[in-house]
């Protein structure tokens, strides 16, 4: 890893004369640059009355200036190729812009407007509020964001994280212009906001743009409002919720230090021994034994307070199992700490997570904004610091410390009659009388393929987009340098085609995941560890087209991870237990797509347009199908998926393409496939059945739209893409005409859907129950334009400029490049593709796309996925049953 001075490494940081904060710093490694604009103003800075307002205010940072009317800093940003994001946390609100390197000073223009002079209309005020609300309709109908908020409520009695952030809808539905303004004038000031910037650009002449552009705003204090102090206070507390779900939520949670407690980094690797990667303590004692579908540990602390908690999502009737486990592995962290294999395994994770999180441009320079915000930007070395340094027991004396049996506290959220309320009596018992049975000590790690292959010599075939292309016998290396972080991407996979009958639905899934659970000499938990001592995790991968495992790892171990990767795609042990345990999992987490708001209605329209074949078939399968998947059938199908079929291996890293590729030849060099795959054939649109829907107590309805639409190698393919950039997104005509003008959404998508074998153009949005049919015949109207009437100039450039810039600004991160090249080459026209797709979207016409449309969008052929969300007097009901707040 690098040392610890890498991170703020070239940086030039000023303070200008009126208390505003620039941070420069250079990457060269992509052609990106981010500029990150950081307030020290969020949620613990309202006070009652103004609970969300740092959330409002952040949605209209975009509504217009006196220069830039309503959407122009939106489609000025589309058409310089970048894209807009913001997000509001307890201590800050941040905005952030990503765009090719070359059009940053068109980015520092606009967003130094729309800081300096946001208008905040009060009519554009009223419709927004109406979006925001339902975008808190939408967090109501999101189990998990329900459980974790509530976790902090129950924690805490007086300080502002305990309230629900978002705020209320009646709370939100009061709000005027005065007040927006106020909170804007008093906290929006210079000396409250931080500007980094991160890319592929000159410091010292950034430095001079950023003078140019903030230099003169005006001098003020700001205004400070502190969070109420919190007591101290002990006793177990724990609350029970209930409401229309298919699996439960559970979160556990401790009050913990702030940021700049000794006892940070310590905690940090408590979370990752704890949860991290498929080696960690709760993964195999409760994930591995099917007690949860899924479960996470971190610390987290914003400014003055801290919480350790953990998440789990899993059948209900479990919950009790879970919290035993949690308290047992809690109480082991305490007493015993973890061994010095344990601390290896998660401080190389986290150290990993950690450069992986700076690769991206926005990544880095947030990072550097929140730094500097909280102790200085050096404030990031120290941490990183501290994370390389902190013992075993450290760890053990921070979770002692702060992780106390009587100071848990519990949130339940339980579907409608199932499972057991979790009371305070029972979360007190599990964690007071915890005995620790014997725990495994860390796998012994070899086997598999000790010694390398012979080599056989890689051919080079070619290079294109900085891909280098080796041909082996059986397999095709594509290699790519990227330098920035030590740091490589390392993947293998094989083409695959989806299957085709209902009953099949989720084996491919099951295979690869329950490959990872062993192969050659390592059964699944010494193959984890042998990952994660390598600074990555084994993911397996399953698409329509292809399947496959990646890793990201550090770059000094690329041959390692070569040789582990051959092991598992090679001798994969899928042993009865192991398959079954994956399968318990697998239909867990089918059975619970159904509370998701935005996948479920997909996968009703995709079973809907393909009649439940092929790509109307989910990748994880139907809560019916999984359990009927036989341990013979999927070593059958992971047979013959991947033994005597060419391989395709891709790198992209920090590495020397010539030498990596001579690593990977002898790993895979004596690869022999029987013959390449064929490619099948496309797969007729069906839609037999074009409505499928679902009733739920929900606060919203969802509706997804699907029109059949150019496959991925059609020539047809880029209009669509263009289409879909026109229609979607900050600027787009959905997103303007749905949710900017009638405020019908928080939520508007359209994308060009594109696999090998068909396409579609789709849509999405949700909104109150009583709105559906205006949502509906709005969405359909907005479509017809597109089919009646050519795209005019200005739109079609601001997509081109946008999807040209997107281009470059993807390929930030090597696993973004991994995915890029694997796409290109698994269900593309191959890697050449990838050499300057800029010109290939510039020579769409409005023409092409109007005939894309034309062709497309013909409402008799759409079919739809809805999930019908509760009427209002329902909603009431629900809420007092306790499923709401």
């Amino acid at each position: 890893m690098p040392s610890v001075s890498r991170w703020t490494h070239g940086l030039l940081r000023e303070v200008l004369p009126n208390g505003l904060t620039v941070l420069v710093q250079r990457d060269d490694s992509s052609p990106a640059a981010s500029v990150v604009t950081h307030v020290r103003a969020g949620f613990f800075d309202e006070p009652d009355r103004w609970v969300g307002v740092s959330h409002v205010l952040e949605h209209m940072f975009f509504k217009g200036t006196p220069t830039r009317g309503v959407g122009a800093v939106a489609r000025e940003t589309k058409a310089a190729g970048g894209y807009l994001n913001a997000h509001t946390a307890y201590d800050h609100t941040a905005y952030f812009v990503v765009l090719p390197a070359a059009r940053l000073s068109e980015a520092l223009a606009i967003q130094s407007d729309a800081l300096r002079h946001s208008l905040i209309d009060a009519d554009e005020l009223a419709r927004e509020l109406q979006v925001i609300i339902q975008e808190a309709k939408r967090k109501r109908d999101t189990p998990s964001a329900v459980t974790h908020e509530t976790l902090h409520e129950v924690l805490f009695d007086r300080h502002r994280i305990r309230r629900w952030r978002i705020g209320t809808e009646e709370q939100l539905a009061r709000y005027t212009r005065d007040d927006i303004h106020g909170y804007y004038r008093s906290r929006y000031v210079p000396e409250r906001t931080i500007v980094a910037i991160a890319g592929n650009v000159d410091p010292d002449a950034v430095m001079a743009l950023a003078r140019e552009h903030y230099g003169d705003w005006e001098r003020r204090p700001g205004a400070i409002d502190p969070s109420p102090d919190e007591p101290p206070r002990s006793g177990v507390r724990a609350r029970t919720l209930r409401g229309d779900l298919a699996q439960a939520e559970l979160s556990l949670g401790w009050r913990a230090v702030p940021p700049l407690h000794p006892d940070a980094a310590a905690l940090d690797l408590a979370a990752a021994i704890l949860s991290a990667g498929r080696g960690s303590w709760l993964y195999r004692s409760l994930r591995e034994t099917g007690i949860v579908t899924s479960i996470a540990a971190h610390y987290y602390a914003p400014t003055d307070v801290g919480v350790f908690a953990l998440g789990a999502e899993l059948e209900p009737e479990r919950v009790g199992d879970a919290v035993d486990g949690v308290a047992e592995a809690v109480t082991r962290l305490s007493l015993r700490g973890p061994s010095e294999e344990d601390l290896f395994r998660a401080r190389t994770l986290l150290l990993a997570r950690w450069a992986r999180r700076m690769e991206p441009t926005e990544g880095r320079a947030i990072a550097l904004a929140s730094a500097e915000a909280l102790d200085g930007v050096d404030f990031l070395d120290r941490e990183y610091a501290a994370l390389s340094t902190a013992s075993a027991e450290d760890v053990r004396r921070a979770a002692g410390a702060w992780l106390h049996p009587d100071a848990v506290a519990g949130v339940a959220y339980l579907p409608t009659g199932r499972g057991h309320d979790l009371s305070t009596d029972a979360l007190a018992a599990a964690f007071a009388v915890t005995p620790l049975t014997p725990l495994a000590s860390p796998p012994r790690l070899g086997g598999g393929d000790a010694a390398p292959r012979a080599l056989t010599p890689p051919i080079r075939r070619g290079r294109s987009a900085g891909v280098h292309h080796y041909d082996l016998p059986g397999a095709d290396l594509l290699i790519r340098q990227k330098r920035g972080v030590p740091m490589v991407s390392l993947g293998v996979y094989f083409p695959s085609a989806p299957v085709d009958r209902r009953a099949d639905a989720g084996i491919a899934s099951l295979a690869v995941r329950s490959a990872v659970r062993g192969a050659g000499r390592l059964d699944a938990e010494s193959l984890a560890f042998a990952f994660e001592r390598l600074g990555g995790t084994l993911s397996p991968g399953v698409a329509s087209d292809w399947i496959g495992y990646t890793t990201t790892v550090l770059a000094e171990h690329l041959p390692e991870a070569g040789r582990l990767l051959r092991t598992v795609v090679e001798e994969p042990t899928l042993a009865e237990l192991e398959v079954a345990r994956e399968r318990q999992v697998l239909a867990q987490e089918a059975e619970q797509v159904a509370d998701d708001m935005l996948r479920f209605p997909f996968q009703l329209a995709f079973a809907a347009a393909f009649d439940e074949r092929g790509y109307g078939v989910p990748i994880g399968g139907f809560p019916d199908t999984v359990p009927e998947l036989s341990t013979s059938g999927v070593r059958r199908w992971l047979e013959e998926a991947t033994q005597g079929t060419r391989l395709t291996v891709i790198a992209v890293g920090d590495v020397e393409p010539d030498a990596a590729a001579e690593e990977l030849a002898r790993r895979f060099g004596d690869w022999r496939p029987s013959a390449r795959s064929a490619v099948p054939a496309p797969q007729a649109w069906g839609g037999s059945h074009p409505i499928a829907s679902q009733s739920r107590m929900k606060a919203q309805s969802a509706i997804a739209m699907l029109f059949p639409g150019p496959h991925r190698r059609s020539p047809a393919r880029r209009a669509a893409e263009v289409w879909a950039a026109v229609a979607s997104g900050l600027g787009g005509r959905l997103f303007e005409a749905l949710r900017d003008r009638r405020s019908l959404a928080y939520t508007v998508i359209a994308m060009a859907w594109q696999r090998r074998g068909a396409g579609a153009l789709a849509t999405y949005i949700a909104t109150s129950p009583e709105r559906e049919e205006e949502a509906r015949a709005q969405m359909l109207e907005e479509l017809a334009r597109f089919a009646r009437e050519p795209i005019p100039e200005a739109e079609r450039v601001r997509a081109v400029e946008y999807l040209a810039g997107q281009a470059e600004v993807r390929r930030q991160s090597g696993s973004a490049l991994l995915s890029e090249i694997l796409e290109a080459w698994m269900i593309g026209e191959g890697i050449a593709e990838l050499e300057d797709p800029g010109t290939a979207f510039r020579a769409v016409t409005a023409q092409a796309v109007q005939a894309v449309a034309a062709e497309s969008l013909d409402p008799a052929r759409r079919v739809e996925g809805i999930v019908r969300g509760a009427s209002p007097e329902r909603d009431a009901g629900r809420a007092a049953e306790g499923g709401a707040r």
